[in-house]
C-alpha cells in the first residue's frame, strides 16, 4: 500500500479535523501525546464513531479493542468487538490493506488518513473515512491508537449495519496519507 503525505486540511469530516486539531495541542512538542490526553470518555465529542485500541508488540504489532462506539460495532455487524484484535473482526477481504493502514501509524507515528470506497447491503456507494491517530504511554512508542471511523454516501441514507462485510470485496482506497504539518 502506498502512502502519500498530506497537510491536515485534507481531512473532509469536521469531527475528524477537530479530532486531529487536538491531538495537534495534546502533543504539543513531543512527537506523540499522551494516551489520557485522547481517550473516548475524556474527549468533549460523541463517541460512537471512535475505537480505541492498545498496540501489543507481537511480530510487529498486533491491536486490541479497548473500547468502540455504537457505530462502529454496527459496521461490522456485531454487539461488540471489546477485546477482540482487530485482525480477528476486519473480514479476510480487507483484512490486509487495513492493518496495513495502522501499521504505518506505529512504524511513522504519524496520524493516517484514508478514505475507501464500498458498497452497503442495497448496493450504494459509501464513502469510509478513517483517521487514525498514535499516542503513546511511555513518551516514546506507539502504545494505543484512537480511530475515528465515519461513513458518508453521496446518495444520502444508506444501510451502516455490516457496512465492513456487505460485499466480501475489499474497498477500493481513494485516498491513503500520512499527515505531515
Amino acid at each position: 500500500m502506498e502512502f502519500i503525505h498530506s497537510r491536515p486540511d485534507i481531512v473532509r469530516s469536521e469531527n475528524q479535523r477537530s479530532l486531529l486539531a487536538r491531538w495537534h495541542v495534546a502533543r504539543g512538542a513531543a512527537t506523540l501525546p499522551a494516551w489520557q490526553e485522547l481517550q473516548p470518555n475524556a474527549l468533549a465529542m460523541p463517541d460512537d464513531d471512535l475505537s480505541f485500541l492498545d498496540v501489543v508488540p507481537a511480530n510487529g504489532a498486533r491491536f486490541q479493542i479497548r473500547f468502540h462506539g455504537a457505530r462502529i460495532a454496527q459496521l461490522y455487524g456485531r454487539v461488540s468487538c471489546v477485546g477482540r484484535f482487530l485482525d480477528e473482526v476486519v473480514p479476510p477481504s480487507s483484512r490486509a490493506a487495513t492493518l496495513a493502514t495502522y501499521q504505518h501509524a506505529v512504524a511513522h507515528r504519524l496520524p493516517i488518513y484514508t478514505v475507501s470506497d464500498m458498497r452497503d447491503t442495497t448496493g450504494r456507494i459509501v464513502h469510509y473515512e478513517r483517521l487514525l491517530l498514535p499516542l503513546t504511554g511511555d513518551g516514546a512508542a506507539v502504545t494505543h491508537i484512537l480511530a475515528s471511523l465515519e461513513a458518508v454516501s453521496p446518495e444520502g441514507v444508506f444501510e451502516n449495519h455490516g457496512l465492513m462485510t456487505a460485499t466480501g470485496r475489499s474497498p477500493a482506497f481513494a485516498l491513503c496519507t500520512a499527515i505531515v504539518e
